[in-house]
């Protein structure tokens, strides 16, 4: 698998940033904007908790495995490879919605002095927060079970890690 760029990430956000703010425009100008959900951050801030857990879990496992330790309990490559895969589809996933928020915010901003427009603000400003912490914790995840480089282990015998 490739790793995730970060530019990647970023230009995907961007776009659906800008095109969630025109899109919000539109909405706006020929009826009423869509309620941002209230349970939109919360959601996501568990996604990134799931994502963090399973990178320090698997951070913890692998190191006490390289260090030969006697508790030591080895990871599960396809297990591995499973919770990599979720964590580089959440990170573009969370890309794609915080740029939806953060578009939303946006446009929101305008509209401050409305307090229902400003609560919606504040829950997509929010979901924008929560969706770059998704990002952060899968690239974290991807960090975690990336296999070392052909040179990089020059331990002789040394079991591979995931």
């Amino acid at each position: 698998m490739k790793q995730l760029r970060i530019r990647t990430l970023a230009g995907l956000l961007v776009v659906a940033a800008v095109l969630s703010w025109a899109g919000a425009r539109l909405w706006d100008a020929f009826g009423t904007l869509p309620a941002v959900p209230l349970f939109a951050p919360i959601v996501l801030a568990a996604i990134a908790a799931v994502l963090l857990a399973t990178a320090l879990a698997f951070r913890s496992r692998l190191r006490a495995q390289r260090e030969r330790r006697p508790e030591a309990k080895g990871v599960d490559p396809l297990v591995a490879a499973r919770a990599l895969v979720f964590g580089q589809a959440s990170a573009l996933v969370a890309a794609l919605v915080a740029g939806m928020y953060g578009g939303v915010s946006v446009f929101l901003l305008g509209y401050l002095e409305v307090p229902a427009r400003a609560d919606q603000a504040l829950y997509a400003g929010a979901s924008l927060v929560a969706g770059a912490c998704v990002i952060a914790a899968g690239l974290y995840l991807e960090r975690v079970c990336k296999l070392p480089e052909d040179g990089d282990d020059n331990t002789p015998g040394a079991a591979p890690t995931v």
